[in-house]
């Protein structure tokens, strides 16, 4: 049963993105099929999220090192356990990133190197890494400006769509689901057929979620 959604908005575009577009289809969607799901909302462009000071690092490495955290690194840390909490909070994922300069937005890893933290995220055991987010669902709206779709010739550029596979199935979430509207810059008439069929996918996607 699904309780809980997080939303993570990494565009500051508000109503003129296309990745928020993709979303809102999906989560008008999601809404009809799972009408007492909780949607928490998380803007990472407008959050002030904990800055990783000295403090907030040398605690990292305590618990890399199996220690607990103590001292100032024990203060520092009270915000970056409120953002691991909210996150493990949620049975499933909506993240909304565009491309930019073919990874993802500077906010969106801030938050990322906020919460993917040892002990919390993940774990070294005998057998190798452990992730510690397991059975939860994940999907990822994006838009991008250009076509970097598989058989493109923009496709060895995506460093997106790989770089979030691979930290979030580092913790453990392995199921994800793309729904990506390109191109974007190609011409109006272009982009709005590629916006559509995506929204299309991304009803289609929530109804069978």
């Amino acid at each position: 049963m699904m309780k809980k959604l997080l939303h993570i908005i990494a565009t500051p575009r508000g109503e003129d993105s296309s990745t928020l577009k993709v979303s809102k289809a999906f989560l008008d969607e999601w809404v009809k099929k799972y009408p007492d799901c909780a949607i928490d909302e998380l803007n990472v462009a407008t959050a002030r999220l904990p800055e990783l000071t000295v403090e907030v690092v040398s605690g990292k490495y305590m618990l890399l090192s199996g220690r607990e955290l103590s001292g100032k690194p024990k203060k520092a840390w009270e915000k970056i356990e409120e953002q691991i909490a909210r996150f493990l909070s949620a049975d499933a994922y909506l993240v909304s990133v565009p491309m930019w300069n073919f990874g993802i937005p500077y906010m969106l890893k801030h938050y990322i190197d906020v919460i993917v933290q040892p002990k919390y995220l993940f774990r070294y055991t005998g057998a190798g890494v452990e992730g510690l987010a397991k059975n939860k669902k994940m999907v990822v709206a994006a838009s991008r400006g250009g076509d970097y779709s598989p058989g493109s010739q923009g496709q060895v550029n995506d460093l997106q769509e790989p770089y979030l596979r691979t930290v979030f199935g580092f913790v453990g979430i392995t199921d994800i689901t793309f729904l990506i509207a390109q191109p974007m810059n190609m011409g109006p008439e272009l982009a709005e057929k590629k916006l559509q069929e995506t929204i299309l996918k991304a009803k289609q996607i929530a109804q069978n979620f």
